[in-house]
């Protein structure tokens, strides 16, 4: 952006005009010759200097004017922008057993759910490292805390059930390892997002003595039960007739995922399908949101050195060229 500091010199332009009028009045006014036939006069046209004589009135006109901006203290400004941004470090630990089959959610079954969700909520952070763990009997890091979410997504779409040697519930396992992701961490706000669809019935580390880990390194752990109420189809594979499915009992041990979210000033939610789920991560976003200071200021550039040496350079050049090649003899 241009302009000018001091703007009410710009009405001093209005003197070019009258220093052009004097000028070409005082031509008018120069001694004249007087002869009987001009016609041989006329014949021989300017000469070279005539022709350039205007150019004094020139070098002068730009000399005046370059003068007046200079006065009138022309600054190109620019508005910029410093962004201080309280990032919050959020670890989304999963359930990956087996019993994340069932077909209560859609589309497919509570994993697939899972994932779609997760992704979403990737998407709509920024500023914030995500990192993610898995576990069912045992628990492992699948992407640690990163601010490329493109490589995260990636990770995320690689996320698989479990196999049979390594199945099972390990709800202290996961939330030791996301722990241990978080508790070096310098960001004001360390979150793990547990989501699991069963009881801890594996692992070293039972979950309460991992909420108090969690809160001795400030860690707020959400916790959310992904299941329907009462029971839900869940695929098997015969041998003898292929997939087949069976009704299974949904078992959530929420009053460990209470204690959990309480022991660490989190919260328990309950997701029964897909659309209560989005909801939970949108719920949870919004509690956690990262905090953005914006200071906007205006840097400006000085201009009036630069007609300056303008003013000296034509100025020098109109000189120059008065005492040498336009030079009057008296």
């Amino acid at each position: 952006m241009f302009e000018f500091r001091d703007p009410i010199y710009l009405a001093l332009l209005l003197s070019i005009p009258i220093l052009i009028y004097w000028y070409f009045k005082g031509q008018r006014r120069s001694a004249r010759l007087k002869y009987s036939d001009v016609n041989l006069v006329k014949r021989l046209g300017k000469t070279l200097k005539q022709r350039l004589t205007p150019l004094l009135l020139l070098l002068r006109i730009i000399v005046l004017t370059s003068f007046i901006l200079a006065l009138a203290r022309p600054q190109s400004s620019s508005k910029e922008e410093e962004i201080l941004t309280e990032g919050v470090d959020i670890i989304l630990a999963m359930d990956v057993s087996s019993s994340m089959l069932a077909e209560d959610f859609k589309p497919n079954n509570r994993l697939k759910a899972a994932k779609i969700v997760a992704k979403e909520i990737i998407k709509s952070r920024s500023n914030d490292r995500l990192g993610m763990v898995v576990f069912a009997g045992e628990s492992f890091t699948q992407c640690p805390l990163t601010l490329d979410y493109g490589v995260l997504l990636t990770l995320l779409d690689q996320i698989e059930i479990a196999d049979r040697n390594w199945d099972g519930t390990a709800i202290g396992m996961g939330l030791v390892n996301a722990v241990n992701r978080l508790k070096d961490s310098k960001a004001k706000s360390k979150v793990i997002i547990l989501l699991t669809d069963g009881v801890n019935n594996r692992g070293q580390v039972d979950p309460i003595t991992a909420a108090q880990i969690a809160q001795a390194f400030n860690i707020k752990i959400y916790t959310i039960g992904a299941g329907t109420h009462g029971t839900a189809m869940y695929p098997i594979e015969d041998k003898f007739f292929g997939k087949r499915y069976v009704s299974m009992p949904v078992e959530i041990d929420e009053e460990v995922l209470t204690k959990i979210a309480a022991a660490t000033n989190g919260k328990y939610f309950r997701a029964t399908d897909t659309e209560k789920l989005k909801a939970i991560y949108e719920e949870i976003g919004e509690l956690e949101k990262t905090q953005i200071e914006v200071k906007e200021f205006t840097r400006y550039e000085e201009l009036f050195v630069n007609f300056l040496i303008l003013v000296l350079l034509v100025l020098l050049a109109e000189l120059v060229l008065t005492h040498t090649y336009f030079r009057k003899i008296h």
